[in-house]
């Protein structure tokens, strides 16, 4: 199982982008799919996760991201507007993924750098 992710980049404050993610590979079904970031010095950080179609947020991007999935494709969106230069990060996409029925495991992507500056 792969994750990749795609839609990085610079933007200016205020601006936005969307990020994607796909899973590839065998398996028997993904069951939530999520998008943390790391900034430079600082940990980890959850900050959107879907299962099923119920969405949640960091307190720091809730109404101004958006987390969606198009399950039949096995991808996750992150809709970032009002984009802040705290935002800058290198942003992960993370699955629970059961390759079979009776396991379920954690996959993440390499990575895209988030930049948000003027």
């Amino acid at each position: 199982v792969q994750l990749v992710e795609s839609g990085g980049g610079l933007v200016e404050p205020g601006g936005s982008l969307r990020l994607s993610c796909v899973a590839s590979g065998y398996f028997f079904k993904v069951v939530t799919m999520s998008w943390y970031r790391q900034a430079p010095g600082k940990q980890r950080e959850l900050v959107a996760s879907q299962t099923g179609s119920r969405p949640n947020y960091a307190d720091s991007v809730k109404g101004r991201f958006t987390i969606s999935r198009d399950n039949a494709r096995n991808m996750v969106f992150l809709q970032m507007n009002s984009l802040k230069p705290e935002d800058t990060a290198v942003y992960y996409c993370h699955g629970d993924i059961r390759p079979s029925p009776n396991y379920e495991y954690e996959y993440w992507g390499q990575g895209t750098q988030v930049t948000v500056s003027p």
